[in-house]
């Protein structure tokens, strides 16, 4: 398939009109209309629907953008790979992590590895959860730091952290001065949840435990990263149960409460693609992270 016509295609699937995508390629309309023609042709699909005011995407168009973006962007880090060689680099890893890995100990990680591999490009992306556990199943990261209770199906790792849950609470609340928090006390404020979309085990654990200390909690806003959640709780839109380690973010308005009935754990696990190639730079970045 021809990579410039799938560019061509990707503009256009953004910008939904041929004149703006035109004007992002630098190019005319008339060749960007018979590139699209021709790329439907090759295809056998009918990619966009036209009207004279509107352009938008078919099925197969849908279909064809989102493959369209892994395709361009393997590209784009081959590219890189090829030049960093070229350059006197031995290679490149991607990395993907939670927010919170930047106070679970990512910058000495990273710190150590690259004393270690100076020649290896190491690229980072924040990505949640199950993000980064598509991205490794399509091989779009080498290694990542994920929430949950165990390696997914198809992965492997080690626990690479565990700490226990606090309530986060704003600092104008009636608990916010208490040395240790019963968590009945929060049973009336409204809480801020990790989405349940994006860890339902988390979001369930932290249900379970309020069920157990006697009620079920008011949940009010859900929200895609723990930086997320205590930042809501600053401004003082509900209260939440996070890992201890967010009190090192320092956000002012937020206060950390120890909570002696919690039982579960913040887990993250360090996880990469299950039976991949050997490689050599992986393994260290591993070993920093076990380190």
């Amino acid at each position: 398939m021809d990579l410039r016509k799938l560019r061509y295609f990707s503009v256009l699937a953004e910008e939904k009109h041929f004149g703006r995508a035109a004007q992002r390629l630098a190019l005319s309309q008339p060749p960007l209309s018979l590139a699209i023609r021709q790329l439907e042709e090759e295809i056998g699909a009918r990619l966009f629907d036209r009207t004279s005011r509107n352009v938008s995407l078919t099925a197969a168009g849908v279909a064809l953008q989102r493959e369209a973006q892994v395709l361009l962007r393997r590209t784009e880090e081959t590219r890189a790979l090829v030049k960093a060689v070229a350059d006197g680099k031995e290679g490149r890893l991607r990395l993907g992590f939670v927010g919170s890995m930047l106070y679970r100990g990512l910058p000495r990680i990273l710190e150590t590895f690259q004393a270690a591999s100076p020649d290896i490009d190491l690229s980072l992306q924040e990505l949640n959860s199950t993000e980064q556990i598509e991205a490794l199943h399509r091989d779009e990261i080498d290694l990542g730091f994920i929430h949950g209770r165990g390696a997914p199906k198809g992965l492997e790792g080690f626990r690479y952290h565990a700490e226990p849950f606090v309530a986060c609470v704003p600092v104008g609340h009636p608990s916010a001065r208490a040395r240790m928090l019963r968590l009945a006390r929060l049973k009336g404020d409204s809480f801020v949840l990790f989405a349940r979309n994006v860890s339902p085990d988390y979001y369930q654990s932290i249900i379970a435990t309020c069920l157990a200390a006697g009620f079920s909690p008011q949940v009010r806003h859900e929200v895609r990263h723990w930086l997320s959640v205590v930042s809501f709780v600053a401004n003082g839109l509900g209260v939440a149960l996070v890992p201890r380690s967010l009190k090192t973010a320092n956000m002012a308005g937020a206060v950390f409460v120890p909570i002696p009935e919690a039982t579960i754990l913040s887990e993250t696990w360090c996880v990469r693609k299950a039976g991949g190639p050997q490689r050599p730079a992986l393994d260290t970045l591993i070993d920093a992270a076990r380190a």
